[in-house]
């Protein structure tokens, strides 16, 4: 079947369904992103053109076509320990501070609530699990809660799988790390038992309510509003503060800033890593 390239309309079209149903601004620099990763649909849907294939998604009941372009939007790179900044700052400041706050309350168990707000393939929440193994042993003091969520149901699939190849093991992450917390596997390596049980998995959209996740002590957004309209983000920021502890942490990444967000957040520096608390 022979297919069209994307049309000045149909990117207007496509890029606005896009950011209704994930949030993702799409300008006329990234035609090539949306050819890209909905050129295989095309083919799979027998679409001859993407407005084409912007109609069968939008009538169908199901969700299943919304959910496959939701899938090929948002996959993402990510790795182990990426940008090892952040869990220095949960290894040295942030985990310890909050221990020794929440060990005041003379509670049997000393809760810990982390959410990766887009997890990807779950590399960030196994990471913040390794993190937490490795400073606080067998945790049989503290009553330790990762969540992890995600738009996109595969990458949700995988996380909850745990189980990755050879060259996403070789990214980040030290082979005693490796050694310590999988297992072989025939597709790769296999978070172990022990790290998996500490992690739970929702497919979540951020642009929606998710108030019924509850609070956390620590929230890592990192990298998720970077193609977001300013209105947006400041949606997403301020839903998020209420979603965090009264002295809670919020992660956000590297080169994002919440510099125009009017959240009652402040920036604090740790080292080289910055965070926000109210």
């Amino acid at each position: 079947m022979a297919v069209s390239l994307l049309g000045v309309d149909e990117r207007k079209l496509l890029a606005g369904y896009i950011h209704s149903i994930c949030g993702i601004q799409l300008d006329e620099s990234k035609q090539y992103l949306i050819e890209s990763r909905l050129g295989a649909l095309l083919e799979e849907t027998r679409s001859g053109t993407f407005s084409e294939l912007y109609n069968k998604a939008r009538s169908d009941a199901t969700g299943s076509l919304e959910r496959s372009i939701i899938n090929a939007i948002t996959t993402r790179e990510t790795s182990f320990f990426r940008d090892g900044s952040p869990f220095e700052l949960l290894r040295h400041k942030i985990i310890p501070d909050l221990i020794d706050r929440r060990s005041r309350s003379g509670s049997r168990k000393i809760p810990i609530r982390i959410w990766s707000a887009a997890c990807s393939a779950g590399q960030e929440v196994y990471t913040i699990a390794m993190v937490l193994r490795e400073l606080l042993g067998g945790a049989e003091k503290y009553d330790i809660r990762l969540l992890g969520t995600d738009i996109s149901p595969d990458a949700i699939a995988r996380a909850s799988r745990g189980i990755y190849n050879k060259v996403e093991m070789g990214r980040g992450i030290e082979a005693s790390l490796v050694a310590r917390h999988f297992v072989n596997h025939p597709d790769g390596w296999k978070v172990r038992d022990e790290i998996r049980a500490m992690a739970s998995f929702r497919n979540v959209n951020l642009l929606r309510d998710f108030s019924s996740l509850g609070q956390f002590d620590i929230i890592f957004c990192r990298n998720v509003a970077i193609y977001f309209s300013p209105s947006d983000k400041a949606d997403l920021f301020g839903r998020v503060e209420r979603s965090l502890a009264p002295d809670g942490y919020l992660i956000i990444g590297s080169t994002e800033s919440l510099t125009g967000v009017n959240v009652h957040l402040e920036p604090r520096r740790y080292l080289r890593s910055l965070f926000y608390q109210r």
